[in-house]
């Protein structure tokens, strides 16, 4: 005798196969940039040293890109709002094809090519992810796409520096024209073929009982206390490039074990990341996971005090990397449910503004703590405690209607 699967046991088909062909192109559009930016990034300061570039200036050029990128990400969000994605992503992929162009050509077109190469990427990333956005709301599986995403960046940032690494021999100008090359490509095919499928409204007469009214004081707390969530995760999470590595060093005797860390936290994120926040957690709200991914970076940072080799750096490595996974995509989830409509771009954009806050502050405040404890347990209390008051803040978070 068959049985028949209901339709609340029968499985939800896969974000990917849900995806119409523009989403999927944008989503090859985060897989791309990624890539080339991370063959680009690492390999930029020594490009530059080996063109006769003095050391100082060198960090300052590096400092610009960043600071273009998620600085300007604010304006970015608002040019989405305001004048459209589609066309602030065309947008972005100009500027980054001339700013990579002015890279090659160098002398006084460095510093205006390295500016547009960071604007391009912060119009190019803001206005992707509010077209995926908008595209998963239609089927709502916004966190399935979000997460999607970033599993998508994610293998840019694992196969970049790879084959940045195999390219750099034939010189650096071959890395630049692949940027270029694909950047033509990608922005010619969603500029002048892509169609962006249009979101389906919710019926008038639906079954969810409506959110309650928003108090203005209710209205506030909300974006306040998700930016602060925000810098205090980008603080939290900077230490992965500034202390983390020199505690590696210290723990292990290799310079290489930082190596180890990455590679392992890369791997965690492409295999489990999709489907931990799709399935597995998909009952949860994104607060919660915001507070669970806070707590996962405190008992990261608590396995280091004992100070047990490559022991405390493993186990270091798994719940910084789960809080990784969580707290990211969760940010970007409560800040596009909860935005007024048509503020989707500037909410984005106040997390980028954010993570440009939280983390030159986030690795000073490392930087510093770590030459003046010199490695001390108050070292790993400090960072810890911040990362418990940060999931405590998230608890305060309200619910997004539904």
């Amino acid at each position: 005798m068959s049985t028949a699967t209901s339709p609340e046991t029968r499985p939800r088909p896969s974000t990917w196969s849900r995806t119409s062909a523009t989403g999927r192109a944008l989503l090859t559009t985060v897989l791309a940039t990624g890539v080339t930016t991370f063959m680009f990034l690492p390999l930029l300061a020594l490009h530059l040293s080996a063109t006769g570039t003095p050391v100082g200036r060198v960090g300052l050029l590096i400092a610009l890109l960043s600071l273009c990128g998620q600085g300007f990400s604010v304006i970015s969000g608002l040019l989405v709002d305001r004048v459209g994605a589609r066309a602030t992503t065309t947008a972005g992929f100009a500027l980054r094809i001339a700013g990579y162009l002015l890279i090659a050509a160098g002398g006084p077109a460095l510093i205006p090519g390295i500016a547009a190469v960071g604007i391009g990427g912060s119009l190019l990333v803001l206005s992707v992810k509010a077209r995926l956005v908008t595209e998963a709301a239609a089927h709502d599986d916004t966190r399935g796409m979000l997460a999607l995403r970033s599993t998508f960046g994610n293998v840019g940032v694992v196969l970049g520096p790879a084959l940045g690494a195999l390219a750099y021999p034939l010189g650096f100008d071959t890395i630049l024209a692949a940027a270029v090359l694909s950047h033509l490509l990608l922005g010619f095919h969603l500029t002048f073929l892509a169609k962006d499928e249009p979101t389906t409204p919710r019926p008038p007469h639906t079954t969810h009982p409506a959110p309650a009214p928003t108090t203005p004081a209710h209205g506030r707390r909300g974006p306040v206390l998700l930016f602060t969530a925000a810098i205090a995760y980008w603080a939290i999470y900077s230490q992965l490039n500034t202390v983390i590595p020199l505690t590696a060093k210290a723990l292990t005797g290799t310079s290489t074990a930082i190596s180890v860390v990455f590679t392992l936290n890369g791997a965690l994120v492409l295999l489990c990341q999709y489907a931990l926040l799709r399935r597995h957690l998909a009952h949860l709200p994104p607060r919660t996971l915001l507070a669970a991914g806070f707590a996962a970076f405190a008992l990261a940072y608590l396995a280091l005090l004992p100070q047990a080799g490559w022991l405390s750096l493993l186990l270091f490595t798994v719940p910084a990397t789960l809080a990784e996974m969580l707290i990211g995509p969760s940010l970007d989830e409560l800040a596009v449910t909860t935005a007024p409509q048509r503020r989707t771009g500037r909410a984005l954009g106040l997390l980028g503004l954010a993570g440009a806050i939280g983390s030159p502050l986030g690795a000073a405040a490392g930087t510093h703590l770590l030459q003046t404890l010199n490695g001390s347990p108050a070292l790993w209390l400090t960072i810890t405690t911040v990362a418990a008051l940060a999931a405590a803040t998230c608890l305060l978070l309200p619910r997004p209607p539904r």
